[in-house]
């Protein structure tokens, strides 16, 4: 499940490497209408698939599957990579602003729309410029420009929108910590996988992880798939092109949905 501002291309890296392992995978859009509608659309996704499933999810996507997956017997796993993972009646505004170090908000740029039934609404966009320094730091420039020009808005009202289930109390999850995020501060993404008890690495990244660290989002995913809590591992330091991921394989279905995410790879655990 990806998240704001990128579609599913995202994860073309990670899938790749899934897909090579042998895993099914599914990367599906994400609406970025807001908590309820893309919610109820990706949970009827899931009740498309067939046997168990590793649900992933980057950034905003993070709540979207937190909401999706409650209920689904098939979702065995949740996997959470610098992302959002509200409990039930937080909204993704308060939840924010727990902890300083985003530099999000301010580089919001918002854009008022109409729809059919002649009601408005406000979609959010980053401002090009300060695209890079916020979601990609450690991304090329050529690269960061296109996805800059290419971002999907997201509903203001998705910021505002308060959870009404959190999967993870109830689901094992796995958890990414991006240490240089400017998207989503580290520290809420430390307290949010101590607080769900997630099998938890931290990596030395921007938000944007999975592009540049697919090695590492692969592993994650892997652990999560075979049930085992992740391993220290040395980091890798080359980039690879943008793109986006979902993934299930060798008899477990992972679907991944991504946000932004970048870096230099350094891994850790985390005791829980």
């Amino acid at each position: 499940m990806h998240g704001a501002f990128v579609d599913a291309s995202s994860w073309n890296a990670v899938v790749g490497r899934l897909q090579a392992d042998g895993y099914r995978v599914i990367a599906p859009a994400n609406p970025l209408r807001g908590l309820p509608t893309d919610s109820a659309y990706i949970a009827s996704v899931l009740r498309s698939v067939k046997g168990p499933i590793v649900l992933v999810g980057q950034s905003y996507g993070g709540a979207v599957i937190s909401e999706a997956a409650t209920g689904n017997s098939n979702v065995k796993a949740l996997v959470y990579v610098s992302a959002f993972m509200p409990d039930k009646g937080e909204a993704l505004g308060q939840l924010a602003a727990k902890f300083p170090g985003s530099e999000l908000n301010p580089a919001l740029v918002q854009v008022p729309y109409k729809n059919a039934n002649g009601s408005t609404g406000t979609d959010l966009y980053v401002a090009p410029d300060k695209f890079r320094a916020v979601a990609a730091a450690d991304l090329p420039e050529t690269a960061t420009s296109v996805a800059a020009a290419a971002q999907r808005p997201i509903s203001a009202t998705a910021f505002t929108d308060k959870a009404t289930s959190a999967a993870w109390r109830t689901i094992p999850s796995w958890a990414a910590v991006a240490t240089n995020d400017k998207a989503i501060a580290p520290d809420l993404e430390r307290f949010e996988a101590k607080r769900a008890g997630s099998h938890t690495v931290e990596i030395d990244s921007s938000h944007s992880v999975m592009i540049s660290h697919p090695d590492a989002i692969t592993d994650l995913i892997r652990d999560a798939a075979r049930g085992q809590s992740p391993t220290p591992a040395l980091a890798e330091t080359g980039l690879t092109p943008l793109g986006i991921a979902g993934a299930a394989g060798a008899g477990v279905m992972v679907i991944a949905g991504a946000g932004l995410v970048a870096v230099s790879r350094k891994r850790s655990t985390r005791a829980q």
